[in-house]
């Protein structure tokens, strides 16, 4: 089991597979990064245009009911648990968009800039602003607007990559620094 699941994340590419030697967590560059985000913002983009189409009143229901909770994670400050609610919510939208090819190529690109989006809500400011484009999201599901959900998931994830950019450009400094 273990030998399948270490496949698995290297087909994922989440590991690299050394000969005679195991494999090891794959770092990505600044450049992978940005191509990671570029095609997970589409992504989502085209599941929240999508989701906005077909989603049935009971799924919007639900996913208001992670938006409180969510909401309910954020003014405690929990972030661990903002950030599991936030991602089935993403998770939720995806399922929304009814297109299966879709959600396991979400699923896949996603689980590359995982951690990277959790780090990316460490600061007060911007997630509070992550917040607001949770609201301008369920507002568009809502009122079924399909270009406004493609326009506000876009946005959400490229400002989600601008965070884990300036990040990882703070960090590089730093360690050319020490």
């Amino acid at each position: 089991p273990i030998r399948e699941a270490i496949r698995r994340l290297a087909a994922d590419g989440l590991v690299e597979l050394i000969a005679n030697r195991g494999a090891i967590a794959v770092q990505l560059t600044r450049d992978d990064i940005l191509h990671t985000f570029d095609v997970i913002a589409n992504l989502e983009g085209y599941s929240g245009e999508l989701a906005a189409q077909n989603i049935s009143n009971q799924a919007l229901i639900e996913l208001e009911a992670l938006q409180y909770e969510m909401m309910a994670s954020y003014a405690r400050r929990d972030l661990s648990s903002y950030y599991q609610l936030n991602l089935k919510i993403h998770q939720a939208i995806n399922q929304a968009a009814n297109n299966p090819v879709l959600s396991q190529l979400f699923t896949q690109v996603n689980a590359r800039i995982e951690a990277l989006r959790f780090r990316s809500n460490q600061d007060g400011v911007k997630w509070e602003k992550a917040v607001g484009e949770h609201q301008e999201m369920l507002d568009a599901l809502k009122a079924r607007d399909s270009t406004r959900m493609r326009k506000v998931m876009m946005q959400h994830v490229m400002n989600k990559r601008d965070v884990v950019i300036q990040l990882v450009d703070s960090e590089s400094k730093q360690k050319v620094a020490a």
